[in-house]
């Protein structure tokens, strides 16, 4: 029979998390920009329980001077906190060695050779959008930063490449100026921000404001690099803003990712809708689908009675114009995705780094905005290109 003063005395001996208890806490802690369970990814280098619940955690970083040690700090701080009888979590931080850096780099890669795209193989699953337009001041970037962020909110993987070596402006309209990207072992890992998977040309310019100045083989070759060498994990949908026309850019990716569906980005305004047409009628040339065309800057809904009365700055009918002549040009059916209402809050959002579908998706161009999202990510995808893997049955 055990004695009251023994049953103290067992009540009182506290309890302290295993080092399987914290390795399971651990497993919920994902790199934020590889987007895996740092266990996994033998981040976590050694735990220690104390006897009075301190833990202490030391934790490899990928490279020295990680951007986001912070967060993987506060991240496994939280974790391990939340287990019963932890009375205190100190994180430590270390460095892969070369050797861990490369055995990083091939598991990721899941034995794919390096140089690869992985987006260009038929079986990939995830789906090419390039975003595109006859000449500039159309709102392209805008648009596609926008239909990047209302994919991401929707709960969908998506991946944004900044294809306009001359005019990047992705990191400033998604906040990220300035920052600059993690390398493993040449493999280039893309900046996370508002769930979008983001990479451009500014990332990795010395001098943000320097300009680019690069003939055709180096715009073919930043664009096999950024489609290559990047780890873009798994995506539904990879985003490609391109510069306006018909340049090398667009010419390599047809190269490079024929399976790439063309996104049109014009305005009402007749002479911007030619100009469009022109633009996709690339796809002529390059065996490319055309998912479809976006009118921007429709309209202004009237300051004084609201929708009910709607002001064509910039005319109208120019995006119908183009999905129209582009069916014909095609001989397909080309659609109009949406019309994009003008609203000054979406020149805002950009400057300040946050898309008008997240701090006021209920403006009425956040919505076509998301709803012509919704409609690019919740496509079907066909199987022309994908392997069946089908064999003839034996006789």
């Amino acid at each position: 029979m055990v004695s009251e003063v023994e049953t103290r005395s067992i009540e009182a001996v506290p309890t302290h998390p295993t080092t399987e208890q914290i390795t399971g806490a651990l497993a919920t802690v994902h790199d934020p920009e590889i987007k895996r369970p740092i266990t996994d990814l033998g981040m976590v280098k050694s735990v220690h329980v104390a006897d009075d619940g301190q833990v202490r955690v030391d934790v490899f970083l990928t490279v020295s001077g990680c951007p986001l040690r912070d967060t993987i700090t506060r991240d496994v701080t939280a974790a391990v906190s939340a287990l019963p009888g932890v009375t205190g979590v100190d994180v430590a931080l270390d460095v892969m060695s070369d050797q861990q850096r490369a055995e990083l780099s091939r598991q990721l890669r899941g034995g794919v050779a390096e140089r690869e795209i992985t987006f260009a193989k038929p079986g990939s699953l995830t789906r090419v959008y390039a975003v595109a337009s006859g000449k500039g001041g159309v709102g392209k970037s805008s648009v596609t930063v926008n239909l990047a962020a209302a994919m991401a909110a929707d709960g969908v993987r998506v991946g944004l490449l900044d294809a306009d070596i001359y005019g990047h402006s992705a990191p400033r309209m998604l906040a990220v100026d300035g920052t600059h990207p993690t390398i493993v072992e040449r493999m280039i890992m893309p900046v996370p921000t508002h769930g979008v998977k983001l990479i451009s040309t500014e990332m990795f310019k010395p001098d943000r404001d320097a300009p680019v100045a690069w003939r055709g083989p180096m715009l073919h070759r930043a664009l096999q690099q950024f489609l290559s060498d990047v780890f873009w994990g798994d995506l539904d949908v990879l985003l490609l803003d391109l510069p306006p026309g018909t340049g090398d850019v667009a010419i390599s990716l047809a190269q490079l990712l024929p399976s790439a569906e063309l996104v049109v980005v014009t305005t009402p305004q007749v002479a911007a809708a030619e100009v469009a047409e022109r633009a996709g009628s690339i796809a002529i040339q390059t065996h490319q689908q055309v998912a479809g065309v976006i009118e921007n800057m429709s309209y202004l809904p009237c300051p004084h009675c609201g929708s009910t009365h709607r002001l064509e700055l910039f005319g109208s009918g120019g995006g119908a114009s183009v999905a129209a002549g582009l069916s014909r040009r095609l001989g397909t059916s080309v659609p109009t995705l949406g019309e994009v209402p003008f609203d000054v809050r979406l020149r805002e959002g950009a400057d300040r780094g946050v898309p008008l579908v997240l701090s006021d998706p209920t403006a009425p161009a956040a919505e076509a905005l998301r709803e012509v999202a919704r409609a690019l990510s919740h496509r079907r995808r066909g199987l022309a290109g994908l392997s069946l893997d089908l064999t003839p049955a034996g006789r």
